[in-house]
């Protein structure tokens, strides 16, 4: 699975993780369901909820205790200088809960994510959605799934466009280049969902494309990308080439499109919108 013998296998490592993901949305979930939280603004002005650092103990926890080897880069980490990253073979990327702004508005509409990147390029990865306890899951070159409460996991597909397409959207995070990509379409479906939610959309074949142009961070798109690719997917910039991590000082990411078929003219409708 990866090239070197020294490095860990991540079919060794799912269960593992899926259970961690899970563990991680139950301390959410906890917190969920209180009548009231503490809600704080970090330097960027995102919010923070004390479910954002439940969730990113009980992950750091048992990564470190699973692959005490294998750093970890967590959204609520103390960040990492570039000088220490760059020397990474192998890591974990995590966004302990990804949705905040949906979690603060009760919908529902957020998730667990967990990565294992190597060389520049996510190998496994996790989305818990703890609402729903509905649980994505993917590993190089061994397909995606998709698993329900008490059910068999089941492979997923992202499907090739036929007739009118379905666009997904954020909830929280709308703009002007959206909106001309959008009408660059013609007639489409827009369905608004948050999180990384939309990307798993696109690998289960219900959705035909996300796009977003804004600000998103490596733990945001890692895992899903993942999921999205095994399913037959992509993830890409706006180049179309799919995104790479841990390559420069900055763990942003540049403007991205998920589709699932690369037959279409993505780019064509890019260029108009941006």
């Amino acid at each position: 699975m990866m090239p070197d013998e020294s490095d860990p296998d991540p079919t060794t490592l799912l269960d593992a993780v899926n259970a961690i993901a899970k563990m991680a949305g139950e301390q959410i979930m906890t917190v969920y369901e209180k009548t009231d939280f503490n809600v704080v603004q970090k330097a960027d002005k995102s919010p923070l909820t004390e479910a954002d650092m439940a969730a990113h103990n009980a992950i750091l926890k048992g990564l470190q205790e699973l692959t005490p080897d294998i750093p970890v880069l967590s959204e609520e980490s103390a960040r990492i200088p570039f000088q220490e990253r760059e020397k990474w073979q192998t890591y974990w990327l995590v966004d302990p809960l990804d949705g905040t702004r949906e979690f603060i508005k009760r919908n529902g509409e957020f998730t667990v994510n967990i990565a294992l990147i190597h060389k520049h390029l996510p190998m496994l990865g996790v989305v818990y959605v703890p609402v729903t306890k509905v649980l994505y899951y993917a590993i190089h070159q061994l397909g995606a799934y998709k698993q329900l409460p008490d059910q068999a996991p089941e492979r997923i597909f992202a499907r090739r466009r036929a007739g009118r397409l379905t666009v997904a959207g954020s909830r929280s995070h709308g703009d002007e280049n959206f909106q001309r990509f959008v009408k660059t379409l013609g007639e489409v479906d827009v369905l608004s969902i948050g999180s990384s939610l939309k990307s798993c959309l696109i690998a289960e074949g219900k959705v035909d494309v996300y796009p977003r142009f804004g600000p998103t961070s490596e733990w945001d798109t890692a895992a899903a990308q993942c999921i999205v690719e095994q399913a037959g997917g992509h993830l890409t910039d706006v180049y179309l080439q799919p995104l790479r991590y841990n390559t420069k000082e900055s763990l942003l990411n540049p403007n991205f499109l998920v589709f699932g078929d690369a037959n279409h003219s993505w780019s064509h409708y890019l260029a108009q919108a941006v």
